[in-house]
């Protein structure tokens, strides 16, 4: 069997709340760590969020 091609990853928030959303990428196309201004409902107000492994 072949190895897929997305994987999910996990977008947690550099503002330290501890939110995160979870996503799709696919593995061989983007190579490099994902990173994304989205909103912080936590914080109130739009943070980079970064990824991470969902473990």
């Amino acid at each position: 069997m072949a190895k897929a091609a997305t994987i999910k990853v996990k977008l947690v928030s550099t503002a330290d709340t501890g939110y995160f959303y979870v996503t799709k990428k696919n593995s061989r196309t983007m190579t490099d760590k994902m990173s994304f201004k989205k909103y912080d409902p936590v914080a109130k107000k739009h943070v980079e969020f970064k990824e991470a492994k969902i473990k």
